[in-house]
């Protein structure tokens, strides 16, 4: 009998090592659609490990990344250790409003409760701002990348991912690409890959041993040996403008900003009082 996680989208921390090797990155041109070659301001919503974070730092941007497992972004910040990182969900972000110009998320949207996400989302993004979507998912029009799946499992996009923004009434038109990848695999990062499977990650020692043991025999079958074999993929990626709706009339506030406590208005230094200049 499977032994079920009770938060699924938080379970790959037992397995961050395993997800780190096996699953693959994202190409350059891929990470260009969703943000752009000027640098901005990004936040990377379930990071992971830093997946596709390499290729935002590689475009300039200034990054902010973020996870709410502290197992995948341990593995992100030694091997990015100049990119900001907050253990946080997409539901509860600790960030000031229109602090981004876009929001990424790399293999993980499908996890977020989008009806608390997706406010908190446009929140963040300055107007104008976009939020961009990206999955990696084996190409299985080919028969053999097909029966892989069969044994580690098939892909976590199932709905359509473009369904819930359009529903928010949040976010304007949304733009889709796709571009292709290949992933060297070899016998050991095969076994990787499966084990990094959510529903494989939360299988029970037997369950973990027994899917292991079929993906490798696959991998053997398929009779590449040392050289690995070149894993297909369609990278499918989403991008949506926020949508600056207006306050409700009466209640536009000013709104709060995080105190800096490095910037103080000068004061006069023997009575305290506040220096304005009024020119």
């Amino acid at each position: 009998m499977s032994e079920q996680h009770p938060v699924p989208a938080r379970a790959f921390g037992a397995v961050a090592d395993a997800y780190d090797r096996g699953r693959p990155s994202y190409p350059a041109e891929a990470a260009a659609w969703l943000t752009g070659r000027s640098p901005l301001t990004v936040l990377e919503l379930g990071a992971g490990t830093g997946k596709l974070t390499r290729s935002l730092v590689e475009l300039g941007h200034d990054v902010h990344a973020t996870d709410p497992d502290p197992a995948m972004l341990e593995i992100l910040t030694r091997d990015l250790p100049g990119v900001r990182t907050s253990v946080s969900s997409a539901e509860d972000i600790p960030a000031g409003d229109r602090s981004f110009d876009v929001v990424v998320a790399a293999q993980s949207f499908h996890w977020f409760d989008h009806a608390r996400a997706l406010p908190e989302i446009a929140r963040v993004l300055k107007p104008g701002g976009a939020l961009s979507l990206v999955w990696n998912q084996r190409d299985t029009r080919i028969p053999w990348v097909r029966r892989l799946g069969a044994v580690v499992g098939q892909q976590d996009l199932r709905d359509d991912p473009a369904e819930p923004l359009v529903v928010s009434g949040l976010f304007g038109f949304v733009e889709d690409a796709s571009f292709r990848t290949w992933q060297t695999v070899t016998r050991d990062t095969i076994a990787d890959l499966a084990l990094s499977r959510s529903h494989v990650a939360v299988l029970d020692e037997e369950g973990r041993a027994d899917v292991l043991a079929r993906t490798v025999q696959f991998y053997d079958e398929y009779g590449r040996g040392m050289d690995g074999m070149q894993l297909p993929y369609l990278v499918r990626c989403y991008r949506a403008r926020v949508v600056d709706l207006p306050e409700p009339e009466g209640l536009q506030i000013e709104r709060q900003r995080p105190h800096d406590p490095a910037i103080e208005p000068p004061t006069d230094g023997d009575s305290g009082l506040l220096l304005i200049d009024f020119r």
